[in-house]
């Protein structure tokens, strides 16, 4: 299964199941796809007012050649160890701990009700967050690096208790033999000097809120009485950033159908010199101002393709304004092992949120619904039928996912946004792919135009 595309003036080719990206000359990527399946004569017939037979016959030596090294037309290995996957006996690496449903921010697209999740407004108490690290350790089995993520709302609501439980998560490791690596995510309201000091100290990463522009971030995340929230944040995320060295945070955004122009949020961002981005398209139903619809993908996908191409010319000038795109990010000489590639977070089995009150759902997104509890951090695991689904929720076992090109980059997308959109976790977020399959389009070709920079810079 091959997928081809052109962009930014490169010509790629990706073999989708042994993951080698050609950059392709036009020969080669007119008949790649016909050559697939088809014969020599097939080619020749169709191509040959355009290609002389012997340039025809010399491309298709080279693919004949990448087909034997299983670079092109490469057979599905994946397959072959679904059965393995879905066996597996999974183990908690990963905790999302709602430290506060209480939140100092009203953002309009907000998930979790301004912080009280379908429910109430409510902190967690140590006694929780202690159990909910005792609930890890017992049921990480032998893995030594455990995740925590500090989550809310807005934790440094509750920060005490997020700081009680980090002490107590460094005494037990010691007595267990783990590893754990700390998470904030915070809309900087309440971040000061001694809060700033005690995160560079302890959490292994940070993820700081900010929309971009002024007048978008103010439309869409106003304070509690209707303020605008950038020129209380910004100068305190320029502070977090420059105090990490730029490393070791996000600075994370939403776009709505208000920005569709939100390449301009991604630069502004940049231009403020934070150097870690991620800004991803908000997930909402057609009955919201703000939530991207179908007639909307052109003009996103026409914005990302212009951010990819600033963003190449900044890493080829390199310096200040250079900077990582969360969703431009891609590593196609290694990347995520097998099972990864195949169920994606691992939401529901691997990684578990925990309310205040302790009880534990798949993700912070589930937090709340109806039929998604699955017990809580002091009598372990009850709800062992909606574990076993979740861990069988794999690009297989989805419809739409069989026959994608990137199944294997986005693992068959988030299951919190399919549920939302469509009630089913194993019927993706279709605006959603689409927009995943752009990304990685982009992400690809930066790869691709930069490998071809350098090998025209060898040849000179």
């Amino acid at each position: 299964m091959i997928h081809k595309f052109s962009m930014n003036g490169v010509n790629v080719v990706l073999d989708v199941f042994s993951g080698a990206v050609h950059v392709a000359d036009d020969t080669m990527f007119d008949i790649v796809d016909t050559y697939e399946n088809g014969s020599r004569d097939e080619v020749i017939k169709l191509f040959g007012n355009k290609y002389s037979t012997d340039e025809l016959n010399e491309t298709m030596d080279e693919l004949d050649e990448l087909r034997k090294e299983e670079m092109l037309y490469a057979p599905d290995i994946y397959e072959n160890v679904i059965d393995f996957v879905d066996a597996r006996e999974p183990v908690v690496k990963a905790l999302c701990l709602h430290i506060a449903h209480d939140c100092n921010l009203k953002c309009k697209y907000c998930f979790a009700e301004e912080g009280e999740y379908h429910g109430h407004r409510s902190l967690m108490s140590s006694k929780v967050g202690k159990a909910a690290i005792d609930f890890i350790i017992k049921n990480s089995g032998k893995r030594h690096n455990l995740e925590v993520d500090f989550f809310g709302g807005e934790p440094l609501m509750n920060f005490d208790v997020v700081k009680e439980i980090v002490e107590y998560a460094r005494e037990q490791e010691k007595l267990y033999d783990k590893n754990f690596r700390f998470t904030i995510t915070t809309n900087g309201v309440l971040l000061n000097d001694e809060i700033l000091d005690y995160i560079n100290k302890n959490m292994h990463n940070v993820v700081i809120s900010l929309d971009g522009r002024k007048e978008i971030n103010d439309m869409m995340r106003p304070r509690a009485g209707g303020q605008g929230s950038y020129d209380l944040i910004v100068p305190k995320f320029i502070k977090l950033a420059e105090s990490r060295n730029q490393t070791d945070y996000y600075i994370r955004g939403t776009f709505t159908r208000h920005n569709l122009d939100f390449s301009k949020d991604v630069l502004h961002m940049a231009d403020l010199g934070f150097k870690q981005i991620s800004v991803e398209p908000v997930v909402g139903s057609d009955d919201t101002d703000y939530a991207i619809r179908e007639e909307d993908i052109p003009a996103i996908c026409e914005e990302y393709e212009r951010l990819a191409a600033e963003l190449y010319e900044r890493h080829k000038k390199g310096g200040e304004g250079d900077f990582n795109f969360f969703h431009f990010n891609i590593d196609l000489t290694g990347g995520p092992c097998v099972i990864k590639r195949l169920v994606g977070c691992g939401s529901g089995t691997e990684y578990l949120s925990v309310t205040p009150e302790g009880e534990l759902y798949p993700c912070h997104q589930f937090v709340g619904l109806e039929g998604f509890s699955m017990g809580n951090v002091f009598d372990g695991m009850n709800n062992f039928e909606l574990r076993e689904k979740f861990s069988k929720c794999n690009v297989y076992a989805k419809e739409e996912c069989k026959n994608c090109w990137a199944r294997f980059y986005c693992s068959g997308g988030c299951a919190a946004n399919a549920y939302q959109l469509s009630g089913d976790i194993l019927k993706p977020y279709e605006i959603g792919c689409e927009l995943q399959r752009k990304r990685i389009e982009c992400a690809i070709m930066i790869k691709a135009k930069e490998f071809q920079e350098e090998q025209l810079n060898n040849e000179n």
